[in-house]
């Protein structure tokens, strides 16, 4: 192999050339001046492809891509021209005809007779671009990286910092320039997170990979949080050389983490603890207080009028009261302390860590002297109070539901004490709070089964004895206690809400006897109802009437409904909107309980009032004596004044009617005429007058 005309040499050293060149790693030749090839070793049939045979016969330029021959045959040129050495780089003609990059060099070689020649090396570079196209990628990786990348030496003590990508750029805020060379630990927020600091640094010291959450500091000196992974990186011997350390920006994402906790956590309207963060911070107190021998006090409270701002002022001032509340009651309480946000009004003391109960006292008293003052509400001063209830570790509770319930207990007996009312639990309100749950229950299977049931009592003139309308009064078959009045069941009912459904359904039954009485020939008599605060401050509560008397097919002016005078009174602007909306639907206003308190003229004359309903108690201090019935004939008097008829309630004798008749009253209702009656009697009633 290899051996031409003309051959430099045979030999080498007593070793035939050939093996000897076949030795050599890379493609080894020997051109003459013609471009042809005298002697080669395996790596150039190899590398081409061709026979023995093949290569005595091929010229030079033909291994060689097209594009690339001009340039390997000015090389060629130049070494035999010029007797200078060349190296170039260019694709060879593969076996398969795919281009390989070669590296290629060539010297000139003259023998003792004057031949020359050239001789060269050619290194197949495949290998060696796959390489450099990798590098390349992972350069392009490390640059196009959203995370930061840090690539420090291991050097005992110090780690200094050999590579940095731009992502570590953005996020430090350093240029690669400025902390080349610098220890990796430069950015280290001082005195924050030493726990994780020496966490990493006993990971690095074992040579082990370490992942923490931590916060350095920008070049600017802004803190953020990142999320640091660090691996060692070893060399062939297995040696440690370097660390890289990858950097993940979470400022943003603790920010949001932080905020969802606070949400969790926090009622959205105050800012104060919620329900689950109370638990948690009153479980607390109570292992803490267990330990050191202290006590808890646990406050509930619940603002006093809060509703009625809501309906009269709208939600947005009512979220202002509240708001107001919680800024006063965290000014009163120090940083141990808990003031948290139920729902509604509701708010929770906890005073955790007290020393005595002397001690909590005064601190409940801080909590009522800054819940006195007024406050200003667009533009308005208001006056909310509170009611509330206060239990004492362990004294009232052991677990932490107990002592919410026990406040919640002394808060509810705190509403019947007066405003501004503070009590203490005692066993004894369990019992009562016990007897009130039971009555809620029972009115709601006195719902569930019809045991409500209404007694209707007519209104009848004066003067003529004709009948100008009904009252409807509603009953409780009780299954223990038999016949209830209302006076036994609806303060309760006004206390828990039942006294909207229970309204309801007194509505629909009245309905239904209106829509008797026309088919009976009274198609034009009105029936009034009893309506409390908690009912008219509905927001739906004159639409659902509306749609009812609408349902039934009667006519809205066959409803009246009776308002007390006190609650109309309370909120002259609520009872306006009430009024009007009445008015404009054709319900009449029936003023009940005249003449039971003091009365606001102004207020009366401003309303579209259809009849003033007179006390009972007035119309009781009717009777023989001289001067008796003074108070009664005042509230004639107003009326009269006032174009509004009177109507007096409770009359039970004929020298009241005899007085009212005298006085110039309207109509008059009570036993004296008739009692309530059921539907059926009253039909009887009627038929008969």
């Amino acid at each position: 192999m290899g051996e031409s005309g003309r051959n430099p040499a045979a030999e080498v050293g007593g070793l035939p050339l050939q093996d000897v060149v076949n030795l050599l790693a890379g493609a080894f030749y020997v051109l003459d001046e013609d471009g042809y090839f005298v002697l080669w070793n395996r790596q150039v049939e190899r590398a081409t492809g061709l026979s023995g045979e093949r290569m005595r016969s091929v010229h030079l330029l033909e291994l060689f891509e097209p594009e690339d021959r001009p340039m390997v045959a000015s090389a060629f040129c130049n070494v035999f021209q010029q007797q200078v050495r060349v190296q170039i780089e260019a694709r060879l003609i593969g076996p398969e005809r795919q281009p390989i990059p070669f590296t290629f060099c060539g010297s000139p070689l003259q023998t003792a007779d004057g031949a020359s020649f050239m001789c060269g090396m050619g290194m197949d570079l495949t290998q060696h671009y796959q390489q450099q196209s990798k590098l390349e990628l992972f350069e392009r990786a490390l640059t196009a990286a959203s995370n930061g990348i840090v690539i420090a030496g291991f050097h005992g003590p110090d780690n200094p910092i050999e590579y940095v990508n731009p992502a570590f750029e953005r996020i430090s805020g350093y240029r690669a320039e400025e902390i080349m060379g610098r220890d990796s630990r430069f950015m280290a927020a001082p005195g924050m997170d030493n726990e994780q600091r020496a966490q990493l640094g006993a990971s690095i010291a074992a040579q082990r990979p370490a992942t923490v959450v931590l916060r350095n500091q920008r070049k600017n000196g802004e803190l953020f949080w990142n999320h640091l992974s660090v691996t060692p990186v070893r060399d062939h011997t297995h040696r440690v050389t370097h660390f890289i350390g990858i950097i993940e920006d979470i400022t943003a994402m603790k920010q949001r983490t932080t905020q969802l906790e606070h949400l969790v956590t926090h009622d959205a309207l105050t800012g104060l603890a919620n329900r689950v963060l109370l638990r948690d911070r009153l479980e607390h107190a109570l292992q803490a207080a267990q330990r050191d021998g202290r006590i808890v006090a646990v406050i509930l409270m619940d603002l006093n009028k809060f509703k009625e701002i809501n309906d009269t002022m709208g939600h947005a001032a009512g979220d202002q009261v509240l708001k107001n509340v919680a800024q006063r009651l965290q000014a009163a309480l120090r940083d141990v302390d808990t003031v948290a946000r139920l729902g509604g009004d509701e708010f929770v003391l906890v005073l955790a860590d007290q020393p005595n109960l002397r001690h909590a006292l005064k601190m409940i008293d801080r909590v009522r002297s800054a819940m006195a003052g007024s406050m200003a509400v667009n533009g308005r001063q208001l006056s909310v109070g509170a009611s509330m209830g206060v239990a004492v570790w362990p004294n009232d509770g052991r677990t932490a539901g107990d002592l919410l319930h026990a406040a919640d207990v002394a808060m509810y007996e705190g509403k019947h004490g007066g405003p501004d009312a503070i009590h203490f639990y005692s066993p004894a309100m369990a019992t009562s709070t016990a007897a009130r749950q039971r009555m809620e229950q029972s009115l709601r299977e006195a719902l569930d089964r019809d045991d409500l049931y209404l007694l209707f009592q007519p209104d009848v003139c004066v003067e003529t004895g004709r009948i100008l309308g009904l009252e409807a009064l509603l009953r409780w078959r009780h299954p223990e206690r038999g016949e209830l009045l209302p006076a036994d069941f609806l303060p309760e009912a006004e206390e828990n809400g039942l006294i909207v459904p229970l309204g309801r359904r007194v509505l629909e039954d009245v309905c239904a006897t209106l829509v008797r009485l026309g088919e009976l020939g009274f198609p034009d008599l009105p029936i009034s109802i009893n309506a409390s605060s908690r009912e008219f401050t509905q927001r739906d509560y004159l639409l659902h009437i509306a749609a009812r008397v609408a349902h039934h097919g009667v006519h809205p002016s066959r409803i009246t409904l009776e308002l007390r005078e006190e609650q109309l009174m309370t909120n002259p602007e609520q009872a306006h909107r009430l009024a009007n909306g009445m008015q404009e639907l054709g319900i009449r206003l029936s003023v009940d309980e005249f003449g039971a308190g003091a009365n606001n003229l102004s207020c009366l004359r401003a309303l579209p009032v259809s009849q003033l309903k007179m006390t009972r108690q007035r119309v009781q201090e009717i009777g023989g004596h001289p001067g008796n019935g003074a108070l009664a004939k005042t509230m004639l008097d107003i009326g009269h004044n006032l174009n509004i008829p009177v109507v007096a309630a409770g009359v039970e004798t004929r020298d009241q009617h005899d007085f009212l008749a005298a006085h110039g009253c309207s109509s008059i209702q009570g036993n004296y005429i008739s009692g309530p009656m059921t539907r059926p009697v009253l039909e009887e009633w009627l038929a008969a007058h």
